[in-house]
């Protein structure tokens, strides 16, 4: 695989992932959605179908990491890290248009839910007047369609969580999800690794929301921070380091018991 190929593969493949995956998020969440209050499972099946699309589209392309914790794995496991910085930047600007795709697609309900005042109470009036009003940004947030958070605020539990989410993810793929010519997702480790996606946020999602790739989180957190939305909210810088550095050490935790165990 050439670099070109590796970059262009994963911008699309993240890209992808991000709008199914965070479309299922805006789907569940937002005011006039047809899907609003779909639950939970919408989500964590949403994320996995996500997960299944991509890999499928742009396997033979780059491999479809569409993960840096996916690509440190690798690139521990076989030593090779030449191609590290592309997949990593592929990753992100593929998430952060991925992101803004779900922006434009529930731009009408991202308005409707950011100035009802059910959700943001007397901010709303502000915010139709502009979405740049000081008050009205204090309001109303809708992080989660973008990245995540914490239910329960603590540091070490928080980084611990994504950590062992991550490392099943990557040891998923170090084990089962490679072909065999070890250039990236087969056919059966696409769906055998979207399934894991499912089992991940369904049992370890519930703490932090399962980040497990820092692409997934920074991206859109990113593209939250810069969109005009009204009364969104803070993007929650203080948090954002965990779902970045908590996946980074899975991956790399992965690789090491790979490693030990299978190698």
């Amino acid at each position: 695989m050439s670099s070109s190929d590796i970059f262009i593969g994963e911008i699309i493949g993240t890209a992808v992932l991000i709008l199914l995956g965070g479309g299922v998020c805006a789907a569940v969440t937002l005011k006039r959605s047809k899907a609003q209050n779909a639950g939970w499972l919408a989500i964590t099946f949403g994320w996995g179908f996500a997960v299944l699309t991509a890999v499928y589209m742009t396997g033979s392309l780059s491999g479809a990491h569409l993960n840096p914790a996916v690509t440190v794995g690798i690139a521990i496991k076989d030593g090779d890290w030449k191609n590290v910085p592309v997949y990593f930047a592929g990753q992100l600007l593929g998430a952060m248009i991925g992101a803004a795709l779900v922006w434009i697609a529930y731009y009408g309900q991202f308005h409707a839910h950011l100035t009802d005042r059910e959700i943001v109470g007397d901010t709303a009036d502000k915010a139709i007047e502009g979405p740049h009003n000081e008050s009205a940004a204090k309001a109303g947030p809708v992080l989660g369609v973008f990245s995540t958070g914490p239910e329960v605020r603590n540091v070490w539990q928080n980084l611990a969580t994504e950590i062992i989410g991550t490392a099943v993810l990557v040891l998923a793929v170090l084990t089962q999800g490679l072909n065999d010519s070890g250039k990236g997702l087969g056919t059966l480790g696409a769906l055998i690794t979207a399934l894991v996606v499912v089992g991940i946020g369904l049992s370890l999602g519930g703490p932090t929301g399962y980040a497990i790739n820092p692409a997934r989180d920074l991206g859109p957190r990113i593209v939250h921070a810069l969109l005009p939305l009204p009364n969104k909210g803070g993007s929650d810088w203080g948090y954002a380091w965990i779902p970045v550095a908590g996946p980074l050490i899975g991956g790399a935790l992965a690789a090491g018991i790979y490693t030990l165990a299978f190698a």
